[in-house]
């Protein structure tokens, strides 16, 4: 698994360290049960405070991600993935209705804002 920590970025980085590692879990990058890289480990890889590193982790065991068995280490928590994509589905439809409420309101005609969603998907 690898994180990618940018200076540039308006989040924070513990939400930067959590939100890859839960996109890596979501999309099955990072298997049930598999070891995650100890706090100190993974702040000294990214060269950040375990402080830092230990807010992503117990946000991340807070929502079910992960779990930490105490002398072992921390791990992937074994869950149902299909209910997290399922939760990922419903954050991205309540924004693509905010994203066409919007297009409507400014009479953006629906051609135009699949052209505009095709250029975004494809990194045009």
């Amino acid at each position: 698994m690898k994180i990618l920590i940018s200076n540039g970025s308006t989040d924070p980085i513990y939400t930067q360290i959590y939100t890859q590692i839960k996109a890596s879990i979501i999309k099955g990058e990072v298997e049930q049960g598999e070891a995650l890289p100890s706090i100190r480990s993974l702040a000294k890889d990214l060269h950040i405070s375990v402080i830092t590193t230990k807010r992503a982790y117990d946000e991340l065991e807070k929502e079910g991600y992960i779990e930490t068995i105490q002398g072992k280490g921390t791990y992937v928590a074994i869950q149902n993935l299909d209910l997290l994509k399922e939760q990922k589905l419903r954050v991205i439809e309540e924004l693509l209705v905010k994203v066409v409420n919007e297009s409507n309101s400014m009479g953006l005609r629906y051609n135009e804002l699949i052209e505009m969603l095709d250029i975004l998907y494809r990194g045009e």
